[in-house]
């Protein structure tokens, strides 16, 4: 085989890697799963995964960028951290997880009805808005955006009404909520880790 064709076959290999690497947190662990499988067998939705992790790992070494950040399996990781105690090579499986589904979404590639990116979001816009989040409204958000409605809403009526009563929950949260002492700052905050994240990114590229 000629260098040619094999400098080739070498970077269709690695260049998905290479960006996983670069831009997933803790990527550079990817190339250091064995594929025992001892973290899909550790995991409490094991069976519900698409693509277990060491699977996922492996996918991604083969290049296969596409069906790896479309896929819903890293939105599946619950953060139990089983897999992470268990792992012979201390592999940070959880992080990278969380780190995939973070970059699928920042390029949209993300499963378009995934409860759980969906959720992520509702979470993400209801902190925002008060450095807090405001459980509430949240909590109506998840259950009409993400598909519940009215009649989970209506199962849960007596629940609410003895929160209500119990002082555990007031309804007048819905339409505000207090914000955390420093809204701008802990805003400001947030915008400046994103610009040095794009920074990072775009130095990453050159």
């Amino acid at each position: 085989m000629s260098d040619l064709n094999t400098n080739m076959i070498e970077k269709y290999r690695n260049s998905f890697l290479n960006e996983v690497e670069a831009n997933v947190e803790e990527g550079e662990w990817v190339k250091m799963c064995m594929q025992c499988g001892v973290c899909s067998g550790s995991c409490p939705l094991g069976n519900a995964w698409d693509h277990p992790p060491q699977e996922l790992f492996m996918m991604i070494r083969a290049g296969k960028r596409e069906e790896v950040l479309s896929s819903d399996s890293m939105w599946m990781c619950t953060s139990c951290y089983n897999c992470i105690v268990r792992c012979p090579r201390e592999v940070p499986i959880t992080h990278i997880m969380h780190g995939l589904a973070h970059y699928a979404k920042r390029l949209g590639m993300q499963p378009k009805e995934q409860p759980t990116a969906k959720f992520a979001q509702l979470f993400w816009d209801n902190l925002m808005k008060k450095g807090r989040v405001n459980e509430l409204k949240l909590g109506v958000d998840l259950y009409f955006k993400v598909g519940e409605g009215m009649k989970t809403a209506m199962k849960n009526k007596d629940i609410g009404m003895a929160m209500w009563k119990a002082k555990r929950m007031n309804p007048m949260e819905f339409f505000g909520g207090h914000a955390v002492k420093d809204l701008k700052g802990f805003q400001n905050a947030i915008k400046k880790a994103e610009e040095l994240e794009a920074a990072r990114l775009e130095k990453h590229k050159a």
